[in-house]
């Protein structure tokens, strides 16, 4: 079977959508405060590309940027609200996806738990995964 090249995704409503040139830098969950406030979750996995990897094919001007942090921005759809990217000058030239908001299979699973040591209890974590403290 024929390894896709990139995968493609949205928020909830549609509104926008993107495209990701595979390979992906790498997959994981983040289980730190701010991610689960953002995103309603115990911990949000994230998948990182390169910036240029990443397009947004259709809604840009849906797309909105809110500073969560100095330095680190989370963008998410603002007819819908759905919490889809991440960027920061800590991992400058990376863009973050929210794995469920790609449709398609990406190339790899979840290898960490980051923020790990920020995890709260009533979530189930798979420590068989690496475990990285924030």
């Amino acid at each position: 079977m024929k390894k896709p090249k990139h995968v493609a995704g949205s928020c909830l409503c549609g509104a926008v959508r993107f495209n990701a040139k595979l390979p992906s830098k790498w997959c994981a969950h983040c289980h730190c405060s701010l991610c689960r406030k953002a995103h309603g979750a115990g911990y949000v996995t994230w998948v990182g590309f390169e910036r240029e990897q990443v397009s947004i094919t259709s809604g840009e001007d849906s797309l909105q940027w809110y500073e969560s942090s100095p330095g680190a921005q989370r963008g998410f759809c603002r007819q819908c609200g759905s919490s889809m990217f991440f960027r920061s000058r800590q991992w400058a030239g990376e863009l973050h996806i929210a794995l469920a908001c790609i449709d398609d299979a990406i190339d790899r699973k979840p290898e960490a738990n980051a923020f790990f040591d920020r995890h709260i209890d009533w979530m189930p974590v798979d420590t068989s995964l690496k475990q990285l403290d924030g």
